[in-house]
């Protein structure tokens, strides 16, 4: 968006500079909004400076220059990522097993966050910059699956908002040890972080609340293994490797959370096997309900060939 001459409606009271703005322009947040007066992106008609909550009367003009404001500190890194659907407002990306979601202490340049500041030629949505542009949600470094981005300020907290209010469908595949005697069941155990290993979460008496479906899908590994569809109506951290743990049946591979190679009966996996097969949201700029799928990737789907 070029600079331009913005003129106080005249049918507006006078209020704010940055809420005037924010209803004129909705398509930017009103935090955004605030840093472009800061930064000297918003100006009076000769050039003055301007600041947010000084109050403006009907008629009066700024020079306003709302482009997106590149996101410091991260360089777009070209690596190999599945983009599962695209448009201007949002990007839902396959991630891989073995990359980290977002940049943290002792990690590099091959996050999620570099690779799509490079498909995206950086544009992605300023919430949570510099270290985690348009993440709305994450998963595990191990965890492949559907993980959706935003583009966009007003996108990037539509979704937040849509997850926090648990109106998102989350759809998970967990290959575990060992076969659970019912067929499906429910987990609603509260989760917490871990009394003594800090690391760790843990189901804790004062914990949040946390809620896991899951069902058998899968037969065919014996005593030995289960394959388990898991819908998560929270989003709490590690929820579906300690609600399964919990149960007595960990994540294959899972040693953090109670997986026992040298107990196993079953050959080393290549990995924590859980999948995140599906997302269902609903499009904050269309209104159009979406369901993206990931594959299976091949060392999960090996391994369960493998396995039978």
């Amino acid at each position: 968006m070029p600079e331009q001459t913005f003129i106080v409606p005249e049918d507006s009271t006078p209020d704010r500079a940055d809420k005037i703005l924010a209803a004129h322009y909705p398509e930017v947040s009103r935090a955004a909004i605030q840093r472009f007066i800061e930064n000297g992106k918003v100006r009076r008609e000769n050039g003055d400076s301007l600041e947010s909550k000084k109050k403006l009367n009907p008629g009066e003009v700024l020079l306003v220059d709302l482009s997106p404001e590149p996101i410091p500190g991260l360089r777009p890194v070209d690596l190999p990522i599945g983009i599962l659907y695209e448009d201007e407002s949002l990007v839902v990306v396959d991630k891989p097993s073995g990359m980290v979601v977002h940049p943290g202490d002792g990690t590099g340049e091959d996050t999620l966050v570099h690779a799509l500041l490079h498909h995206c030629d950086e544009k992605l949505s300023t919430v949570g910059a510099p270290e985690r542009p348009g993440i709305v949600h994450r998963l595990d470094k191990d965890t492949t699956g559907v993980i959706v981005v935003a583009k966009t300020d007003p996108v990037h907290h539509a979704l937040v908002k849509q997850f926090a209010e648990r109106e998102t469908g989350k759809e998970y595949l967990a290959l575990v040890s060992g076969v659970p005697r019912e067929k499906s069941g429910s987990v609603t155990l509260p989760i917490g972080r871990h009394p003594t290993i800090r690391v760790k979460m843990a189901v804790v008496e004062n914990g949040k609340a946390a809620h896991t479906d899951w069902e058998r899908v899968n037969g065919g590994f014996g005593d030995l293994a289960s394959l388990l569809k898991c819908r998560i109506h929270t989003g709490r951290t590690h929820q579906i490797r300690v609600h399964l743990s919990s149960l007595g049946h960990p994540v294959v591979g899972d040693e953090t959370y109670g997986f026992k190679p040298a107990r196993s009966k079953i050959p080393s996996p290549p990995r924590v096997l859980l999948h995140a097969q599906k997302l269902s949201f609903t499009h904050p700029a269309s209104g159009v309900r979406m369901t993206v799928e990931a594959l299976v990737p091949a060392d999960f789907s090996d391994y369960l060939t493998l396995l039978k």
